[in-house]
């Protein structure tokens, strides 16, 4: 797939719908400094190239109710493509799996898991061993408090000359 290329408004629309959602055509063309019209256009081109997943709030469930929070690290019993396919598809259905990254080294996934209560996290890792989903071990690490949880800076990260954006 063909990588689109982006210059630095691109970045800079980008970098301003991650830090604040949706905008209106008249706020984001503000933040970006450019005028309305090629702003909402440049953004539709980069809807359509896919670059901009969906917009969503990002919500303290921890205010609202009691949750438990943990992050385990998962090894498969075996490596093969399919065997990877089967675990994804799998934990892809399971609500109370909020996040999942494939990693290389030490363990093959880390995933991110919050329950309404410890008895409700074992039974969802119960079921998922039970599930024959190649399993082989799973360490847990139970969330004590977040100390940071933030999308990269997009200008930080891509784009080697700052001044220019």
């Amino acid at each position: 797939m063909k990588k689109l290329t982006l210059d630095a408004i691109d970045i800079r629309i980008l970098n301003a719908i991650q830090n604040h959602g949706q905008l209106s055509k008249t706020a984001l063309s503000e933040m970006v400094d450019l005028s309305p019209t090629p702003c909402w256009n440049r953004l539709t081109k980069l809807k359509r190239a896919g670059l901009i997943q969906g917009f969503y709030a990002d919500i303290d469930i921890r205010q609202i109710a009691e949750v438990t929070e943990v992050v385990v690290t998962v090894s498969l019993k075996q490596h093969q493509k399919s065997d990877f396919e089967r675990f994804e598809s799998h934990i892809n259905a399971i609500d109370e799996v909020t996040s999942c990254v494939a990693t290389g080294g030490g363990f093959d996934y880390i995933m991110n898991v919050v329950s309404p209560s410890l008895s409700s996290f074992q039974e969802t890792m119960e079921q998922l061993v039970e599930a024959e989903i190649g399993i082989d071990r799973y360490i847990t690490y139970f969330v004590t408090r977040k100390v940071k949880n933030q999308r990269p800076n997009l200008i930080k990260a891509f784009v080697k000359d700052n001044d220019n954006v």
